[in-house]
């Protein structure tokens, strides 16, 4: 079988562990606007949140964000694992290091507001717990969980 060329964003250079030059200028240019977007979930007001919940509403209207939410909570946390675990060791050029680097920060600030609000908007425990677990005990969700698992086979074949 003949050997495939290799892709030069997964080939080890010396100078990967430093910045600068920039080698890269597209991708570097990818990392600062993501830097410039950057936010934290303690900027996001939702004092009235909780009010707009109860009173404007429908039930359908809060059954379907709750299923969003409680979907997304979850698959950050299987595109954080997708980033940390096979981005960050496979790519080898420092500017698209450090874009990935970044999005695994955005990703846990996402991860931290969609469970903030899952956690303002549900009251009750077992439900909110339920739907923490949405990867688990929902499922359209249990995709997720499925597709996850299959990149993890695939990932131990490499």
């Amino acid at each position: 079988m003949p050997s495939m060329p290799e892709e030069p964003i997964l080939t080890p250079t010396p100078d990967r562990f430093c910045m600068f030059p920039i080698q890269y200028p597209q991708i570097w240019e990818m990392y600062k606007k993501a830097e410039a977007s950057f936010w934290t979930a303690e900027e996001v007001d939702l004092s009235q949140d909780n009010r707009d919940w109860e009173n404007s509403l429908t039930n359908d209207e809060r059954h379907f964000i709750k299923h969003v939410l409680a979907f997304f909570a979850a698959s950050d946390g299987i595109v954080l694992e997708n980033l940390s675990t096979r981005f960050m060791s496979d790519v080898q050029i420092s500017e698209a290091r450090a874009f990935y680097g970044f999005q695994i920060a955005i990703e846990n600030i996402h991860s931290e507001m969609y469970s903030l609000l899952l956690d303002t908007y549900i009251k009750d425990n077992k439900e909110r717990d339920h739907l923490f677990r949405a990867i688990e005990t929902i499922p359209c969700d249990e995709k997720s969980r499925m597709g996850y698992e299959m990149d993890q086979r695939i990932s131990k074949l490499r």
